[in-house]
């Protein structure tokens, strides 16, 4: 399988044959920890990603590996309750290929979030972060190969978080009293944790935070036009800058604390799309 618009198109009908023919306003791709989410869909319509042709299953705690199917914040959409990572052994084009079969159920809107570590040395755990700009340190791009009927052979990057979501966002959070900082996600490909030399490099780059995930779904989503937005949940500080070891327990004990705001702050936004 090449996941390319065909295959997005044939995965799209057979979740179309199992949630049915309404278009969502957007797709929302839940990081570790952020599945709870989930729970606040109404009437939703859970599909394993085992029945999703080129889905491959979930390995990753935190990830429930589901395409959930409802009503958020008065408005139908499709969350994906994990995603797929390059570190599991998967390619670039698998990584990003969720956001080609989301725009192929009509999406026009992808939300991305993510477990992300601080690298900014002023935020601290459970604060989250607006991603304004990324830096892909994966050093591989899903876009790379022949060109997908529909896509942009070579997409503008200046703006790849959309500058009117992203001030919607801003809105929402002020709203309803949630701190939210803005920063730079860099994207690495793990799974090993960042060395604290990596970390001072990051640094330097102008990273604010760093995680294992995201681009790619980003990359694709622009190269088709989707609209994107997406948020980090800071869930530790970046090796090197405490004293403590960083394990997985920590960034989903540090997500489910912070669950209730994160799923406030979503809502909000979706209920304004």
């Amino acid at each position: 399988m090449s996941y390319g618009a065909a295959d997005a198109t044939r995965a799209a009908e057979t979740l179309r044959g199992k949630i049915g023919d309404r278009t969502p306003v957007a797709a929302i791709v839940l990081g570790s920890g952020l599945g709870g989410l989930a729970k606040k869909i109404e009437g939703a319509t859970r599909v394993p990603y085992a029945e999703v042709p080129g889905f491959p299953t979930s390995t990753v705690a935190g990830h429930a590996g589901e395409v959930i199917a409802g009503t958020l914040g008065g408005k139908f959409i499709v969350a994906l309750a994990g995603r797929f990572h390059m570190y599991e052994g998967h390619s670039a084009r698998l990584a990003g290929f969720p956001a080609r079969v989301m725009h192929a159920l009509g999406a026009k809107t992808l939300i991305v979030s993510n477990a992300a570590g601080g690298v900014n040395r002023i935020w601290q755990p459970g604060d989250l972060m607006l991603i304004r700009d990324h830096i892909n340190l994966l050093f591989q791009n899903p876009l790379i190969g022949a060109l997908e009927e529909g896509d942009v052979r070579f997409p503008d990057m200046s703006d790849p978080y959309d500058p009117s979501l992203c001030e919607l966002a801003r809105t929402v959070a002020r709203e309803q009293g949630i701190p939210l900082r803005e920063g730079v996600y860099a994207a690495l490909s793990g799974p090993a944790y960042e060395t604290p030399a990596e970390v001072r490099m990051l640094t330097i780059l102008g990273a604010d935070a760093t995680g294992m995930s995201t681009v790619p779904e980003v990359i694709v989503a622009r190269a088709i036009g989707m609209r994107v937005l997406g948020f980090s949940c800071i869930t530790n500080l970046a090796c090197g800058l405490s004293n403590q070891p960083i394990t997985h327990a920590e960034v989903l004990e540090t997500t489910d604390r912070v669950a209730d705001t994160f799923q406030r702050l979503v809502t909000g936004v979706i209920a304004r799309l």
